[in-house]
């Protein structure tokens, strides 16, 4: 079984790399190393839409997997979900992209500039179709998601993208991940864990450690699956 786990920082998957060893380092911000009887490919992209979806298009052309996962942190617009919860995030978007006019927004499916059904899109959505037999796997909660360049910090931003978006979580990787891989045709998951909510940017409020804590446990419960 050859894997590959893509994440945008060591730091969000630092225990997993740790319990995997020694690896070898090969081209392209990868790491090779060998785990029961798993051949695990790590990808740090570096953070953002680009170079995620650069650097999975590179390692996705150059080698061959038979499973793809983004494994990554993210914050909830949901509040409904706990913090530290671990979630397949199986539909993303880019709602960034467009132009404003005047206190309106123009997709860019609005501006006639993609078809809302144009692959890899569907419903102007990035839909995650990939099916795994897995019962941890099958087992997450399923999430919508969006991928921003400029994470939500300000209440009153907060509100109009709500009005406009209704979605649980957001990253600034996600949908540059799914975007790839589906380029590729490559069978893929989106495993995110909460950080934070959502709000007037305050810091003192996130627990990274407990994101970071449940989603390295989730990926090596799945390794050792």
């Amino acid at each position: 079984m050859r894997l590959l786990i893509v994440s945008a920082t060591s730091l969000e998957i630092k225990p997993l790399l740790t319990e995997l060893g020694k690896g070898r380092t090969l081209q392209n911000h990868v790491t090779r190393y060998k785990y029961r009887n798993f051949q695990v490919d790590i990808l740090v992209t570096g953070v953002g839409m680009v170079p995620t979806a650069v650097f999975t298009s590179i390692v996705l052309a150059k080698y061959s997997y038979d499973a793809v996962i983004n494994a990554g942190i993210c914050g909830s617009f949901n509040r409904v979900i706990p913090i530290g919860k671990v979630l397949n995030i199986n539909t993303d978007c880019l709602p960034e992209t467009g132009a404003e006019d005047g206190e309106h927004f123009l997709s860019i499916i609005d501006l006639k500039l993609l078809d809302q059904d144009e692959f890899p899109f569907f419903g102007g959505k990035l839909i995650n179709d990939s099916v795994f037999d897995s019962s941890l796997i099958n087992g997450l909660l399923i999430s919508t998601g969006v991928t921003v360049n400029t994470v939500h910090g300000n209440e009153q931003s907060i509100a109009v993208f709500l009005s406009r978006h209704h979605v649980d979580v957001e990253s600034m990787e996600g949908a540059a991940f799914m975007y790839s891989c589906k380029l590729r045709h490559a069978r893929f998951i989106q495993i995110r864990s909460v950080s934070n909510y959502i709000e007037d940017r305050d810091v003192s409020k996130w627990n990274i450690p407990l994101a970071v804590q449940t989603l390295n446990h989730f990926l090596l419960d799945l390794l050792n699956e």
